[in-house]
Parts: structure tokens; sequence; C-alpha cells
């Protein structure tokens, strides 16, 4: 790929993402101005409607990171655009990385692995806090892009498949196997009405505000994320396979594999400390009591599989990634050994 090329592919993207900025900035500045067309206060009412934003409409005083602290956000992030398009770099391409690590984790997928199968499933779901994460979802997507796009020439793509280290591979059956046996094995029964780990006010619970449809989707969606972690460790999550049209055979792209599941493990990791945080005051303050955690140890024991699940995954992630940077590595080698004067 040429320099020209390179710089049509930068503008490309740079544009997409100058678009995606200065969308979510007017909504901001919208919001700010006194309108509530897309904004929620589910996270911040007691009303019960979804559908509604929970009484968007009735919010006065907006809350600073939906508010001016976003516009401050946008402002960051057209800067961090305005120096990729002058002074194209390595500095530029960091910033890149970072607007779209920012703009993933705002997005939190973890609550879209989950509340979207509700949604389809029939459940009352906030449609406005779900479109946000999205849009924040593709915003992160495209600087991503962007940061690929703007960083440095690779060599060509590696012929054949190098498999990954050993203890990669271990580490990825730990993160598929812990979100089958923590999460889907327990959820199933709680479905079936079996009270394992839990109360029975709180499989009543359950019974009564979450139909058939809803619970088999929470149920299964994990364990199926969980699977395609074993990609990372498989020449398919590297190569794609034949029956996929018209990228069959092309190597995986390494942003396409790891930025994903980097974003999904800081996700796990920080949900899991922040939830067992929370456990661990309430007890202290004895809000919770020891007896009520026992009762619902299959609870408790979750915000653990959540913690585990997030750091097997890292662990993953990172030993895909050093497998393939070492793939580049040796081709750019045997690259310059092919034109060297002999």
């Amino acid at each position: 790929m040429d320099v020209v090329e390179v710089r049509n592919r930068t503008r490309q993207w740079a544009l997409a993402c100058a678009v995606f900025v200065v969308v979510a900035v007017a909504q901001r500045l919208y919001w700010i101005a006194g309108g509530r067309w897309g904004y929620t206060a589910c996270d911040r009412t007691d009303l019960v409607d979804p559908a509604g934003g929970c009484g968007a409409d009735q919010v006065v005083a907006l809350p600073f990171w939906s508010g001016w602290g976003a516009v401050g956000v946008g402002v960051a992030l057209a800067v961090v655009l305005a120096c990729t398009v002058r002074f194209p770099g390595s500095r530029a391409t960091a910033g890149n990385w970072a607007a779209a690590a920012l703009l993933l984790v705002a997005a939190f997928p973890l609550h879209l692995l989950f509340e979207i199968p509700a949604a389809l499933a029939g459940r009352p779901s906030d449609w406005r806090d779900l479109g946000a994460r999205l849009v924040l979802l593709a915003g992160g997507v495209l600087f991503a892009g962007l940061a690929n796009a703007s960083g440095p020439r690779r060599g060509p793509a590696v012929v054949g498949y190098r498999p990954v280290p050993l203890w990669t591979r271990r580490w990825a059956y730990v993160a598929a196997a812990l979100p089958v046996a923590g999460w889907a094995v327990p959820h199933s029964l709680w479905v079936l009405g079996v009270p394992v780990g839990i109360s029975e006010q709180e499989l009543n619970d359950i019974e009564r505000n979450l139909s058939t449809a809803t619970g088999l989707a929470i149920t299964l969606v994990p364990p199926l994320a969980g699977l395609l972690v074993l990609g990372l460790v498989q020449r398919w999550g590297r190569q794609f396979p034949r029956w996929v049209p018209v990228l069959h055979g092309r190597q995986v792209p390494r942003p396409l594999a790891v930025i994903p599941a980097g974003v999904v493990a800081l996700t796990l990791v920080t949900y899991g400390v922040l939830s067992i945080a929370v456990l661990v005051g309430r007890l202290l303050t004895g809000d919770t009591r020891w007896s009520d955690v026992w009762d619902g140890w299959a609870v408790t024991a979750t915000l653990l599989v959540f913690l585990g699940w997030g750091v097997s995954l890292a662990v993953t992630t990172t030993g895909y990634a050093l497998a393939t940077s070492t793939d580049a590595a040796m081709t750019a080698s045997e690259d310059r050994s092919l034109h060297e004067p002999r």
C-alpha cells in the first residue's frame, strides 16, 4: 500500500469520525438547550417507563457528563482528529487508539450483551439507552479504524498458520468454560424453577419479571459469546474460514480480534471489581448480612465468574496479540531477507 493510498484511507476514516463527533456534540447541545429527544433518565429516576426514558422530559438539571462534560470530550476528540490529519505519526495513532478505548468502554458492551437479547425477546427496554450505547460502540469502531489506517505500514500477510502458545490456549478454555458453568447452568435451572443458590423469593421474582423467552435469551448469550474466545487460539481466528464469502482465506485483521476482546475483558474485570467492592461495602455497613450472602451464594458467585471471565479473556487476548505480533515481525524479517543481495 503506497503513501497516497494510506493518506486517502486515513482521510476517509477521519471524515467518518468527524461526522460522529459533530452529531454527538450537536445532540448534547440540543439537550443542554432543553430538548430531550433521545435522552434517558432511567438510571436517575424512580419512574418505571423504559419506553419513555423514565420521565426524561421531566428532567430539568442535566447531569454534567450528559451535557457540558460530553461536549468537552467531543472537543478533545476533534483535537485528536485534527492532529491525525495535520500531523500524522505514532502520537496521533496513539491518540486515536485512546479515543477508541474510551468510547468502547463508555458503551459498556456487557450491558448490550444482556439487554439486546432481552429486548428482542419482548422485555420492556430503554431503547434510548441502547441506542446511545450502540452509537458509542460505532464511534469506538470508527476511531479504531482510523488508528489502524493511520498507523505504521505493515509487511505482507503471513502465509500459513502458527499456533499460539500452550498457556494462551489453556486460558482460552477457561474463558470459554466460565460463562457456561458459572452463568448458563445456574440461570437455566432458575428458568426451569429450580432454586439453586437463591432464595424462593428471588426465584419468584425471576418467574414474575422474566418470560421464558427472555430468560433463555439472557441465559444463552454469554456462553455463545464465550465460544468466540476460542477463535483467539484457533485457525479461524487468524484466517477467515472457507465458508465466509469474499473474505475466505484472508488474514483476520488483528484489531478486529484484539479490540473487541480487550474491551469486553476490561468491562468484565471492571464490573466484577466494582460489584465485589459494593458487596464488601454493604457487608461492612451492615446493609447486607452474611446470611443473605449465604442464601444467595449463586448470585455472589456470579460476581466472581465475571471477574474470572474478564481476567482469563484478558490473558488470552494478550497471548493472541503477542503471537500475531510475532507473526508480523517474522514476516517482515523474511521479506527483508528476500530483498538482500546475495
